[in-house]
This record gives structure tokens, sequence and C-alpha cells, in this order.
């Protein structure tokens, strides 16, 4: 019993600390867009779940990331980038 407290408090505590991720994950623009035509694409950070805009520094550009919806990234509590790179 001691066993599956302590692991369910590790999933608890890694659940809280790890970023959440949009749930459709694309690797090119134009997919990201045929999913959802009518919303802003973004490239988010899969390591830290910030978000960003075409045209800032780091659209595209990191290692760990992907093409996504902003309303599906916004649902999964990902969020922008707070200085626009």
């Amino acid at each position: 019993m001691k066993i599956l407290l302590a692991a369910g408090a590790v999933f608890v505590a890694l659940s809280l600390a790890s970023p959440c991720f949009a749930q459709t994950q694309f690797s090119t623009e134009q997919q990201a867009q045929q999913h959802c035509p009518n919303d802003t694409i973004v490239w988010l950070n899969l390591r830290t779940g910030v978000y960003h805009f075409r045209g800032e520094r780091w659209y595209g550009m990191t290692k760990n990331g992907t093409f996504v919806c902003k309303q599906e990234a916004d649902q999964a509590g990902d969020r922008a980038t707070r200085n626009g790179q």
C-alpha cells in the first residue's frame, strides 16, 4: 500500500512539473494549417510548453518542437512566449 501511495505521489509531482502539450502535433506548418484552417499555427517548444508565432526568433527553430494549432495549445495549458522571441 505504501508503495502505491509513493508511486502516485511521484506521478502527481511529475505531472505538475511537466508542461502540457497540444493534442495534435505536426512536422510541417502546412499539415497543421490543414488540421485547423481557421486558427493560428504556432511553434511549440515541447520541453518548455512555450509557443512562438511566425516571425518570432524561435519559430520553427527549437530542437524539441512541433507545429500546433494555437487554440489546442491554449487548451492544453501551453503559453505564448513572454519576450516576443
